[in-house]
């Protein structure tokens, strides 16, 4: 499992970590921080409550997530690790709600990006275009299945690169909405 994880200290500085865990054949996990690897053993001992064994020092780290702003959207995670809190956010960069989070954002330009090699079908709405967040923009066919591209946000479709029959490869820029 590999997770990014962005830490907030008090004094309000941010950074971020690449994570990787996997269990190992003997007891614990192994881990790797932004490369550096090291191993620890785990227990659970209470609901938000994980106790942490790492070269042989113990670590008790509880999870707290603060009440919810009322809009539906639930409050930002925290984790105290020996009386020190620090504000977390753990994505998956795998996991479609963490890239459709990202992509999400509604500032600055977005583009729209092939995600598999194939070929354009169909275009589903002209440059100069308004677009809505989900609208349908390019249609590309790959393995006899066409995949219709939608617009990752509202705005106006300013550059479409993509033209019916023209082979795309994964990662191919065919449009930008700004």
């Amino acid at each position: 499992m590999t997770y990014d994880v962005a830490v907030t200290s008090r004094d309000g500085k941010t950074t971020s970590y690449k994570v990787e865990l996997k269990r190992s054949d003997a007891a614990g996990w192994i881990c790797q921080v932004d490369g550096q690897p090291f191993t620890f053993d785990s227990a659970q001992p209470a609901a938000d409550v994980l106790s942490l064994l790492v070269g042989g020092e113990s670590y008790e780290v509880r999870r707290e997530t603060a009440a919810s702003n009322g809009n539906g959207q639930t409050g930002e995670q925290s984790i105290a690790v020996g009386g020190r809190r620090y504000v977390v956010e753990v994505s998956d960069p795998r996991s479609l709600r963490s890239r459709k989070a990202k992509a999400g954002s509604s500032e600055g330009p977005k583009k729209i990006k092939a995600p598999m090699p194939g070929k354009v079908v169909r275009i589903l709405a002209a440059e100069g275009d308004a677009v809505e967040a989900g609208q349908g923009v390019v249609v590309i066919e790959a393995m006899k299945m066409q995949n219709e591209l939608k617009s990752p946000k509202a705005g106006t479709l300013k550059r479409l690169i993509a033209n019916v029959g023209m082979a795309v490869n994964a990662g191919d820029t065919l449009a930008i909405v700004e």
